[in-house]
């Protein structure tokens, strides 16, 4: 089982929208640990770590998003962790 790690910037309508609720949620079912957090941009930035196929599966619910989300683009970069986490928590 391969573990990857991304950093994944999303953008559209995206705060105010449970975005980062929903986030949390659909990692916690997949198994994927990290966070979610608003940016002053208007963005939301997830990083996530986990086995390969659900950290994935977290990057594709995130071009959907919630009910009321409108996203336009998801910006994903690999990238090495040298936080370890234990959970998936919004900051």
């Amino acid at each position: 089982m391969m573990q990857r790690s991304v950093r994944f910037i999303v953008t559209g309508r995206v705060q105010g929208v449970l975005f980062r609720v929903g986030t949390q949620m659909v990692a916690h079912k997949l198994g994927v640990r990290g966070y979610v957090k608003n940016l002053p941009s208007g963005q939301v930035e997830c990083v996530a770590s986990g086995e390969s196929t659900s950290v994935e599966a977290l990057i594709g619910w995130a071009h959907s998003g919630t009910p009321f989300a409108r996203v336009q683009s998801v910006e994903v970069e690999e990238v090495d962790l040298p936080e370890q986490f234990t959970k998936f928590e919004i900051r």
